[in-house]
């Protein structure tokens, strides 16, 4: 089976090391890429010392950041026909072993157009792989695309909004969907692989760091809930082909519609809320 990865890292210097190091790159069946987008710092350097030459391992130092941006670029220039499952992740996950045959697997089932790869440590990793495998999600940090579903996005020109937040939730829509509106969907065409699974760096309350990264997250994670509103309508009404280059495009239109939270999530929500205003001026 011909595999391809798409590796997504942006500023991920301490971490690229360990999570190419957790993959089989000496597999001649499977095609690496490894894209350092809108970094600054030395995963490009550390991603290329980790490839040691390998002729299957491509390092993309790309200028522009952005995951949906360099998502597009993956599967409409980077990739060919050829792939019968293309598996995605972040650059700051470790991969459990297996995981890469045991996606390749699921997604070359019948009707399968996704496979999620299951979170194992963190105080909510059960919680998550609950969801995963009740409602048929995706987690950006492993997830699998079968090679015809993938040719399919190729062959309509499909692309996520170059400045969507987080690729996942679109592209299990997409999945589920299998191109189509919402009320095309069904749950059975997104599998929940419980035998692929990935590590990811826990967050230390006592690290300054950690505080000022999960600050961001949180604002980041309101700006994708209002985004959310807006594709989520766009995907009722008119399906993939009805998506805008980019989101802000329709902030103008949406902004009078949308309102923070109460509780916490309030102050996140009206950071975002200041952005989208910002990008649409």
């Amino acid at each position: 089976m011909a595999i391809a990865v798409g590796i997504f890292a942006h500023q991920e210097e301490r971490r690229i090391g360990t999570c190419l190091a957790s993959l089989p790159l000496d597999r001649a069946d499977i095609v690496y890429h490894v894209l350092v987008n809108g970094s600054t710092d030395a995963t490009a350097v550390l991603a290329r010392e980790a490839a040691a030459g390998r002729a299957n391992v491509h390092v993309h130092d790309i200028a522009r950041g952005g995951k949906s941006r360099t998502w597009n670029h993956l599967i409409h220039d980077l990739l060919d026909r050829t792939d019968e499952a293309v598996i995605l992740l972040d650059g700051d996950a470790q991969i459990a072993s297996g995981s890469i045959d045991a996606l390749a697997q699921a997604v070359g089932q019948e009707g399968i157009n996704a496979a999620a790869g299951m979170p194992l440590n963190g105080r909510m990793a059960a919680h998550y792989r609950h969801l995963l495998t009740t409602h048929g999600g995706l987690f950006g940090d492993l997830y699998a695309l079968s090679g015809p579903f993938v040719n399919r996005i190729r062959s309509r020109c499909l692309r996520l909004p170059d400045d969507l937040i987080g690729d996942d939730g679109l592209v299990a829509a997409w999945a589920h969907t299998d191109l189509q509106t919402d009320a095309a969907w069904q749950r059975d065409r997104v599998f929940a692989c419980e035998d692929a699974g990935f590590l990811c760096e826990p967050v230390r309350l006592t690290n300054p760091s950690s505080w000022r990264m999960q600050y961001r997250r949180m604002t980041n994670y309101s700006l994708r809930y209002f985004q959310n509103r807006i594709v989520s309508d766009i995907m009722g009404r008119e399906g993939p082909n009805g998506l805008p280059r980019e989101l802000r495009s329709l902030y103008a239109a949406w902004l009078p519609r949308l309102a923070p939270r109460s509780g916490p999530t309030g102050w996140f929500d009206r950071m975002a809320l200041e952005r989208m205003r910002q990008a649409a001026a």
